[in-house]
């Protein structure tokens, strides 16, 4: 008798916690994932700054889950769900296949959002990936090389100029990190320049940084950014990005920041499978392109289907919709996994989701962040502290925790920075692999090719214009 499938998309905190929570369930996990490894978000600038590597924030998912038998888990992109057939279509290396279910965890996390201006994010990265977090890094400590090389004055300005968008955590801690590189562990190792001389400038269309936080939280922040010499402009609208410089609009008018190095940490939206699930199901997103969940996480009119963390819209005690943090993800999985098991075992679903929350942290520099916990609000050295110990405890994994607590002394106590290599693959692949195409699509198209002129030509009744071997959409276009 075949068990209950259940098929989960996506390898953050929702779909790895829910799928933690059915391992003794009887049912058949099948997880979907377009990487091999399970990415910890939050300390994704921290790899990009050459503190940590990549590998202490993203182990990989096989391992975390090799000792879970009902686990069954496969690389790919989910590209379209059929909610009639209980279908999950998906794009994988080299091969397109479909995993059928009888529950659905839809848990694929947010893409980088930029408000409508897509073209900025070849001059901007965001910060949503591993090849995001690497790419900064080559930029970043590539900028400082290059900058050494420079004789113009201006040129070397330019150079040394990093704009980071976004005064929420993912930005402010970005630019707090750049900071310390500049101020701190940089200076004494360049013959030709001054890495204290850098701007670091953080831009922000919004009145304050940290703004969810609260006023006496926000203002401290920002005194503690200013006085690592982090220029803060609020109440500044990004209106154009380009290989050397940032074009802003505030209340001094229009203004251009040459730049060569630009990050982007402002806005997030849900992927596009999310609308392709609401639309399949008859069910309703918001202006990110989250769905609009019931009270147990379930897609209207679709019991068996969940959307958890970033994919979903539902309203807190206050009103408002809840953040798409680490802690709504984990606590949707583990909800979704009850709701699973109880059906099982014909118990009665349990009461509707109900958020609890532990409260919210950013670091802004060496020993000092602002946390918000309940009624507490604590800034500077405690939590900082505090900080510390709820990230190694998320991290999966004990030697992921050792290596990174041992890094942290490292940059912390000492002046160095452990991961700072940085190569020219890193920096300039994305831009090569939109030029060029997918890899894994053009062997495809190649073996196809192959396939073709083996077996002769084969007669077709599609219109003469629409591609449909992968030569022809490898190539369409170009």
């Amino acid at each position: 008798m075949q068990r209950h499938r259940v098929a989960v998309i996506g390898a953050g905190f929702g779909g790895l916690f829910a799928i933690r929570a059915l391992r003794n369930a009887p049912v058949d996990i099948t997880l979907i994932n377009g990487t091999a490894y399970h990415l910890f978000q939050p300390l994704l600038y921290q790899v990009a700054t050459g503190v940590l590597s990549e590998g202490e924030i993203a182990p990989p998912i096989r391992e975390v889950l090799k000792r879970q038998d009902n686990v069954d888990v496969k690389l790919g992109w989910a590209q379209h769900v059929d909610t009639e057939k209980k279908v999950v279509s998906v794009h994988g290396p080299s091969i397109d296949y479909t995993v059928e279910y009888d529950t659905l965890i839809v848990a694929a996390g947010a893409s980088q959002s930029y408000f409508g201006n897509d073209k900025f994010s070849e001059y901007a990265p965001g910060m949503k990936s591993i090849d995001d977090a690497l790419e900064l890094r080559a930029r970043i400590f590539g900028a400082f090389e290059i900058a050494d090389l420079q004789t113009d004055p201006v040129a070397q300005e330019r150079w040394l100029t990093f704009v980071v968008v976004g005064a929420g955590p993912t930005g402010v801690e970005m630019a707090g990190q750049i900071a310390e590189l500049a101020h701190r562990n940089l200076p004494g190792q360049y013959k030709h320049i001054d890495p204290r001389k850098a701007r670091i400038i953080l831009v922000d269309a919004v009145g304050a940084v940290l703004n969810t936080f609260g006023d006496h939280l926000s203002t401290r922040a920002l005194r503690q950014l200013h006085l690592m010499g982090v220029e803060v402009e609020l109440n500044t609208k990004v209106v154009d990005v380009d290989l050397t410089g940032i074009e802003v609009e505030s209340e001094r008018g229009h203004q251009r920041i040459p730049s060569m190095t630009k990050v982007w940490a402002a806005g997030v939206q849900a992927p596009a499978l999310a609308r392709q699930v609401a639309e399949a199901a008859g069910a309703e997103t918001d202006r990110a392109g989250r769905i609009m969940v019931n009270p147990d996480l379930t897609v209207p009119g679709h019991p068996e289907i969940f959307a958890l963390g970033d994919m979903m819209n539902l309203a807190g005690p206050d009103g408002r919709p809840l953040p798409g943090v680490a802690q709504v993800a984990i606590q949707g999985g583990r909800y979704a996994a009850d709701v699973i098991e109880r059906r099982l075992r014909r118990k009665p679903e349990p009461k509707p989701f109900k958020y609890f929350d532990k409260g919210s942290m950013a670091t802004i520099s060496r020993f000092s962040a602002v946390a918000s916990v309940g009624k507490f609000r604590l800034s500077g050295f405690f939590a900082w502290v505090m900080w510390l110990v709820v990230h190694v405890f998320y991290l999966v994994g004990f030697k992921n925790r050792f290596t990174t607590v041992v890094h942290w002394a490292v940059s912390f106590l000492g002046r160095g920075r452990s991961e700072r290599v940085a190569t020219e693959q890193q920096a300039f692949a994305r831009r090569a692999m939109k030029e060029y195409g997918d890899p894994y699509q053009l062997v495809r198209a190649a073996e196809e090719a192959e396939a073709l002129k083996a077996a002769g030509p084969v007669p077709t009744d599609k219109h003469p214009s629409e591609p449909t071997t992968y030569a022809e959409k490898a190539t369409a276009g170009k």
